[in-house]
């Protein structure tokens, strides 16, 4: 047996931290393993692993307890009272921290931190994140079924747990937006049948679902009949829309918008999702649940999306905990809200609690309010220490999938407003108005030689099909809400169907940025004075980076700044993740798409070039 001082970490000779990944994932241990574990609770044979000294962060009954944990292989054999046992062939002294469960992320989408699961994973298993729900309905809407596949097998052999939901809104606003592939009840019924699938995805097409659309009706039913989870995406809904969203069978939501949704969403006993990426709706939500007689238990944390490079610096589900814990929420509550409460909604007894029989992954806090990690075990193991993993995780970058961006070289020509049946004159055309939440308005334009001038203030936004299974015709769009913009910016990363996106003024510029994510596969590209000042690569589905996080976060932070050189952003909806999801078509309003203007509320399109009148 082994002792540490001041706090090192020892091993018995000849002995590691941590074997070979992966761990056991999928919450099956090996009979032997558990067979110790009984006879180690019993103290019939010792403990490979005891944690000593440490502050229990009990989720289930809300205390702060002394308490020594220890662990047989990946699992937690005995919670025990502090001192009573020492046999172990390794021992950590834990004084002074505090034990808690690892952290689960109730609903993610990994490609909006431009990273791969390896890469994914070492960002944030050291700062406490152990489980996380995937969506990856960005790749499945550049690829279909096999976007999903490979999004499962990147996914293994991790020390993050990545439970992947099949993707159900593939294109997330059908006729108004043309993706990769389509996705159909069919192709539901096929990914539940995948052990590795975990529940259905956000449900976007609200409309469909509040019409009974056969084809929403077939995938949430098949949701249904395969007994996992059904996720939603609810965006404005109370009333009545919600209670007829619900009666579908969705039984979550992730997008609250202010204290009134939230809690007619817990009342109508939906799991509320509650995510980090909205930091600007936290204080009156937070602020409504305080208001309660009690914690609802169907109220779980999550992240959602998340910037590489704030990922980096911030370390995802951990920020949003300390940020809640910041507006007044109780570290216990708040750490409950990310481990227990979305165990209980996957439906997990092994994950959640630190208690006898669960997995042994524990995240060590040497500051509790503060979220501060000090130290995480996966399963037994010591998997990271000081904000790094203990050993890196093998990339293996081969097969992957590559060459999305279906495009021909685009001239500044492409890119001029030519309304339809003007030659010379004036003008009334469509206009989006917004960065976030989107109104029509019209706008005046001067046209000469066929083309409208740009109004002061008010911007074009192109989105152009880059899939090759549609017409590819650019058709610029006014937009306002963005500033006066003075150069461009191109994105394949384009909520949700992933089209090239280019808002500018100036054609050059808009053409620049363009070539370049085409030339390259796809990615992030700003352009001004008609050169390219900042390029983001994003070779993988036109999504996702091949670097390491490090490398990834440093050269989306260059591209940000890059960014901000051409737009005046204004918190918190004028900003740069805005952007991309200028073209959400699924959500209420005008947004410009591939096909046109499309309003997501009638499920009209409009030619963005012809006049409302002329004259």
């Amino acid at each position: 047996m082994t002792r540490p001082e001041d706090g090192k970490l020892t091993r018995p000779e000849g002995g590691q931290l941590m074997a070979a990944w992966p761990p056991v994932a999928g919450g099956s241990v090996d009979a032997t393993i558990r067979a110790r574990a009984v006879r180690a609770a019993r103290g019939l044979e010792p403990f490979d692993l005891l944690l000593t000294g440490g502050t229990l962060v009990d989720v289930a009954t809300g205390e702060l307890r002394q308490a020594d944990i220890g662990c047989v292989g990946g699992l937690i054999a005995s919670v025990h009272p502090p001192g009573t046992r020492g046999d172990a062939a390794e021992v950590h002294d834990l004084t002074g921290r505090f034990l808690c469960p690892g952290f689960i992320d109730s609903h993610l989408h990994f490609e909006s931190s431009s990273m791969l699961p390896v890469d994914y994973a070492a960002s944030v298993v050291p700062h406490g994140t152990l489980t996380t729900v995937w969506d990856p309905h960005e790749l499945a809407n550049v690829l279909g079924l096999p976007g999903v596949r490979f999004a499962i097998d990147a996914g293994k052999d991790l020390p993050l747990r990545v439970l992947v939901a099949a993707p159900s809104c593939v294109p997330s606003a059908p006729g108004l937006e043309i993706a990769g592939a389509d996705i159909g009840p069919a192709e539901m019924a096929e990914m539940l049948s995948w052990p590795d699938v975990h529940g259905v995805a956000e449900v976007m097409d609200m409309p469909g679902v509040l019409k009974g659309t056969p084809h929403m009706q077939g995938i949430v039913g098949a949701g249904i009949a395969s007994g996992k989870n059904v996720n939603g995406h609810a965006r404005g809904f109370v009333g009545q829309d919600l209670a007829a969203y619900a009666s579908a069978g969705v039984t979550s939501d992730h997008e609250i918008v202010g204290p009134q949704d939230f809690i007619e969403k817990l009342r109508a006993g939906l799991t509320v999702e509650l995510r980090g990426s909205h930091d600007y709706v936290l204080p009156g939500v937070l602020a409504a649940l305080s208001a309660l007689p009690m914690l609802p238990p169907n109220l779980v944390l999550c992240t959602d999306d998340i910037l590489p490079d704030e990922l980096l610096a911030k370390g995802g589900l951990r920020d949003t905990i300390a940020r809640v814990i910041a507006r007044g929420v109780s570290p216990i509550t708040a750490i409950r809200l990310a481990t227990l409460h979305p165990a209980m909604r996957l439906k997990r007894d092994d994950i959640g609690l630190l208690g006898p029989g669960r997995l042994a992954e524990i995240v060590v806090l040497s500051d509790l309010q503060g979220v501060v990690v000090e130290r995480v075990y996966v399963e037994g193991r010591l998997a990271a220490e000081g904000g790094r993993m203990v050993e890196p995780l093998p990339r293996k970058l081969e097969g992957m999938p590559t060459d999305t961006v279906r495009l021909s070289p685009l001239a500044p020509g492409d890119f001029l407003l030519r309304p339809k049946g003007v030659a010379t004159g004036k003008a009334r055309l469509r206009c989006v108005n917004g960065a976030r939440f989107m109104s029509w308005s019209e706008v005046d334009v001067t046209v000469e030689n066929g083309v409208a001038s740009i109004p002061d203030g008010l911007s074009l936004l192109t989105v152009i099909h880059r899939h090759g299974r549609a017409d590819a015709t650019p058709r610029p769009a006014l937009v306002e809400g963005w500033g006066q913009v003075t150069g461009a910016i191109a994105s394949t990363v384009a909520h949700d169907s992933h089209n090239l996106l280019v808002l500018g003024r100036d054609p050059a510029d808009m053409a620049a940025a363009a070539n370049a994510l085409i030339a390259c596969g796809g990615g992030m590209a700003v352009a001004k004075s008609g050169r390219v000042i900042a390029l983001f690569p994003l070779p993988v589905a036109g999504l996702v980076a091949t670097t390491p996080p490090e490398e990834t976060a440093a050269n989306f932070a260059a591209l940000r700044e890059a960014a901000n050189q051409v737009v005046a952003w204004q918190p918190p909806y004028r900003q740069f993740a805005r952007l991309m999801g200028a073209a959400l078509a699924c959500n209420a309003g005008p947004h410009v798409t591939d096909r046109g203007i499309a309003d997501g509320s009638t499920g009209e399109v409009f030619d963005p070039a012809t006049p409302v009148s002329i004259g």
